[in-house]
């Protein structure tokens, strides 16, 4: 889940890319930390808005004194909590042993040299589910591990569909059709995402783009693919979608809570969100609880792609600590972690097998379908300079949705905006 970010303009950062201002970033880590160093350790990461993080930590700190973890928690915006994490690597200091990421953030960091590789096969990876374990790597390199994971669902109000008849949308031809009618019919909108220019943006972009085809980078992210028939039709469902009213203009307002209300106070047939929303929209007080349920994101001519969410641990290269911190990953990424991380955190596991556990599906219902939006999800640009390519993505895109700028030259301009950041690296 992503929360508002500062706004740069784009033509700003391509001048600045042009001019070749940056400074390069080495290509291997170059830390001062100590990869046979063990102690007590810091965990840093975004606010714990669910206080499940302090339990598992309790649990480790009282089977390791000398190794006690200490909980650092940084605001809860995302861009926050990237900027204070690199004013610190920047500094080397080695006040931060292992750090929550966010999965965007991996090439970054590792490209930076500020977090160091780990040794892949002292965990059961294979037991990942397999797309988390890709967000984990930089250039065929394991820089981190994966913690959680999450896919985009499409949620629905069941009580709607079966009075009138039908089943959840699998194309997007099915669910413009649906937002058309059904919903009018019962008095409700269409269908909503998180389409406000922030990051959430970029994500419904990508998965409409990947849904029909296409690609934002290419050739291990080093090559721009966006300018093609796939993307313009991919971005031109929901430009469509805006234009001909089934998606309210509204929703270019929306982030994940605001559509989340939105959807919970029934005024929407269809929402895109993460899976955190389930529970939520399903307390007392919700005009939707017990009347909805959710399925795969629809694409072209069948189910689409989810662009792929998710945190990974990784260690700090100037940590004095490098090997209690490994081993505090082991433990903190157990099969039987990670079942807590769901149960007491509501974050989706990595863990393959508990996505079909009975027990927990009869407490989370979702988890079958999450698991297979996991499974077919993709994962954003893994670029060094994912912020600057998030934010190219995201104002093309407003600019479409808002019917300021045609898709056809929405894409183009997207294209050359990648081009120009796509070069530096």
């Amino acid at each position: 889940m992503w929360r508002s970010r500062r706004r740069v303009a784009i033509l700003a950062i391509a001048a600045t890319l042009a001019a070749g201002c940056a400074a390069p970033r080495p290509a291997t880590p170059a830390g001062t930390g100590d990869p046979n160093g063990t102690g007590p350790l810091t965990f840093v990461t975004g606010r714990d808005i669910s206080g499940y993080l302090q339990g598992l930590l309790d649990a480790w700190n009282a089977t390791h004194p000398s190794e006690r973890v200490t909980l650092i928690e940084l605001p809860e915006a995302a861009d926050d909590v990237r900027a204070q994490m690199i004013t610190n690597l920047q500094a080397k200091s080695s006040r931060y042993d292992v750090l929550n990421l966010d999965v965007i953030w991996i090439a970054e960091f590792a490209k930076s040299g500020w977090i160091v590789p780990i040794d892949g096969r002292q965990f059961p990876l294979g037991r990942f589910l397999q797309p988390a374990v890709d967000t984990a790597r930089y250039q065929g390199t394991l820089y981190s591990v994966p913690f959680t994971s999450n896919g985009g669902l499409l949620y629905y109000r069941t009580d709607v569909l079966e009075r009138e008849g039908r089943r959840p949308p699998r194309t997007w031809d099915e669910l413009e059709r649906l937002a058309r009618t059904v919903a009018p019919r019962n008095g409700l909108l269409g269908y909503a995402g998180q389409l406000f220019p922030y990051e959430g943006l970029t994500v419904n972009v990508a998965e409409v783009i990947q849904s029909a085809g296409g690609q934002i980078l290419a050739d291990d992210d080093t090559r721009v693919a966006v300018d093609s028939p796939q993307a313009r039709r991919g971005l031109d469902v929901l430009v469509r979608g805006v234009r001909d009213g089934w998606i309210p203009r509204e929703s270019l307002t929306f982030k994940e809570e605001e559509s989340r209300r939105a959807f919970q106070d029934g005024r929407y047939l269809f929402l895109r969100n993460w899976p955190y929303m389930y529970a939520q929209a399903n307390r007392p007080g919700s005009r939707v609880a017990g009347k909805f349920g959710v399925a795969p994101l629809p694409g072209l001519d069948g189910p689409g792609s989810s662009s792929l969410g998710g945190a990974n641990l990784a260690i700090s290269a100037y940590s004095k600590r490098q090997r209690s911190a490994l081993a505090f990953i082991r433990y903190f990424t157990s099969i039987d972690n990670e079942r807590q991380v769901l149960i007491k955190g509501s974050q989706p596991p990595v863990w393959a097998e508990l996505y079909d556990d009975q027990e927990l599906i009869r407490r989370f219902p979702y988890l079958p379908v999450l698991k297979r939006s996991i499974l077919s999800a993709k994962p954003r640009p893994k670029s060094p300079d994912y912020n600057q390519v998030s934010l190219a993505i995201s104002n093309a895109a407003s600019e479409a949705l808002s019917l300021r700028r045609p898709t056809d030259a929405a894409i183009s301009g997207l294209a050359k905006d990648l081009s120009a950041i796509v070069e530096r690296n």
